[in-house]
């Protein structure tokens, strides 16, 4: 709705500039906070548990990039997740690569299956391009399961870590902490980077109004396989990491109950934002990592989570406190 400005606008002027100070101070000590939190982070919780966290939370922030800021709803990006988990499992363990050109290969790889499934799997809307990347990952699940450098159920195990660049010998875990916190870090500005980049603007309006974006001379098709290969590829770079974390690749990598573990983590934090696959993902990890040891039955608690969260945060949690009262005072919804 539309303001009224009087003689007062100066003044208004100087709020809304001592505003913007705030909200820029507010976002430079958020940072600040989150980067001690990273670092002091394996002194004070379980490294590996961190880790996987963060691979998951990479994982999810790559799939919103799609289905957050450019309306297209995947449900076979664990293709990418897995098969660029595969990719570099096999190069470091096979073919002796250092990690750092193992996981490149295994982002190389997820961009690649991203660029053929999203050739023809853009050529749909709605849930048929949906089902298309279903229907297209489970095809590339079964070639994993019969391929033989996958080793077919078993995986592929014992996977080395390395020696980052020569010198830092990844089996210890601060130092694979570390190299992973670097990897997600990276990974997540990429992503805030390109959302806040012209493409990124083009591709918020083709979510919006797809048909306007067209009569505006805008190549829709180009500007989604773009999206596309981008949120494979950084969701590559995350199994590519997860590999070396574990030190195996399996076919859970590459199952649909993957793909649909990234979507219920996006929905849980808030599609659309920043931070809320990171908090989604996190809530996920630690629900199944808390309930494996006791009797509950993991799916279930999730499931019940998830409708929970649903009915009561419709927007996510992330995306809930955003549009609350307080989310608008501070202008949340900008930086989340």
């Amino acid at each position: 709705m539309a303001e009224i400005h009087t003689s007062t606008v100066p003044s208004d002027a100087l709020d809304d500039r001592s505003v913007s100070k705030s909200e820029i101070t507010a976002r430079r000590l958020a940072l600040i906070a989150g980067l001690l939190l990273l670092l002091v982070a394996p002194f004070l919780i379980y490294p590996v548990f961190i880790m996987k966290v963060l691979c998951f939370a990479l994982f999810a922030a790559a799939f919103n990039l799609l289905i957050g800021y450019t309306g297209l709803l995947s449900f076979g990006h664990a293709a990418f997740f897995g098969g660029a988990a595969y990719f570099t499992a096999h190069s470091v363990k096979e073919w002796g690569v250092p990690p750092e050109l193992g996981i490149l290969i295994g982002t190389a790889g997820g961009a690649a299956l991203g660029l053929i499934m999203g050739f023809f799997a853009i050529r749909r809307q709605g849930i048929y391009f949906s089902m298309i990347t279903l229907s297209l990952a489970q095809m590339f699940f079964f070639f994993c399961l019969q391929a033989k450098f996958t080793h077919g159920e078993d995986g592929i195990q014992s996977v080395p870590r390395g020696h980052l660049f020569g010198f830092i010998d990844l089996s210890q875990p601060i130092a694979m902490y570390y190299t992973v916190a670097a990897i997600f870090l990276i990974g997540v500005f990429i992503i805030w980077r390109f959302v806040h980049s012209p493409f990124g603007m083009i591709l918020k309006s083709i979510r919006e109004n797809e048909q306007r974006a067209i009569s505006l001379g805008y190549s829709v098709a180009r500007y989604k396989l773009g999206a596309f290969v981008m949120s494979a590829a950084l969701a590559g770079l995350a199994g590519g990491t997860k590999a070396l974390v574990f030190q195996f690749a399996t076919l859970t990598d590459v199952g649909w109950q993957t793909s649909g573990e990234v979507i219920l983590m996006t929905l849980l934090g808030g599609i659309g934002t920043m931070l809320g696959p990171i908090l989604g993902s996190a809530i996920v990890v630690m629900l199944g990592n808390y309930l494996a040891t006791t009797g509950f039955p993991v799916t279930i608690i999730t499931g019940a989570v998830f409708m929970i969260c649903v009915l009561v945060f419709r927007r996510g949690v992330v995306g809930e406190l955003a549009a609350s009262r307080i989310g608008r005072k501070f202008g949340l919804a900008r930086w989340l």
